[in-house]
């Protein structure tokens, strides 16, 4: 497959207790391990930006699947929660919880929108029988 884009980050200084930036210089931030698995807090980490990174790209496949169906998806949005899970064996996992919110759209067609942007969306794609990834979809 030809890449269609690629983006790079560098981390550096520690990991998760360090920095990462990219060539664009569109993200430079300080990194930390989050206070609830003993760290400082003081800084973003991987999970933030995984989350951040699935909600904006499956909001975008959501808008692509209800032009598709040429309809309007008003003041929609999707929140993403990533959690970190301690897995069998020593070692970590994630899981996903995406919350997607359609106002006044009837809630059949917005599941079948949301069911058709989990087909399209490169992040889904990329974590199906992977990782558990939960949708909620919501007019609220």
């Amino acid at each position: 497959m030809t890449p269609l884009y690629t983006a790079e980050a560098l981390a550096t200084g520690g990991g998760r207790n360090g920095r990462v930036t990219t060539p664009s210089g569109r993200v430079n931030l300080d990194m930390a391990v989050p206070t609830e698995m003993g760290g400082a807090g003081n800084g973003s980490n991987p999970e933030e930006l995984f989350a951040a990174g699935y909600a904006t790209c499956f909001h975008s496949a959501l808008q692509a699947a209800a032009r598709a169906r040429k309809v309007d998806l008003g003041d929609s949005s999707v929140g993403g929660r990533v959690h970190v899970l301690a897995i069998d064996g020593g070692g970590f996992g994630l899981a996903v919880d995406l919350e997607v919110v359609i106002p006044e759209l009837d809630p059949v067609l917005a599941q079948e929108i949301a069911d058709e942007a989990h087909k399209l969306c490169p992040y889904s794609n990329a974590t199906r029988g992977n990782i558990a990834v939960t949708i909620t979809v919501t007019d609220d």
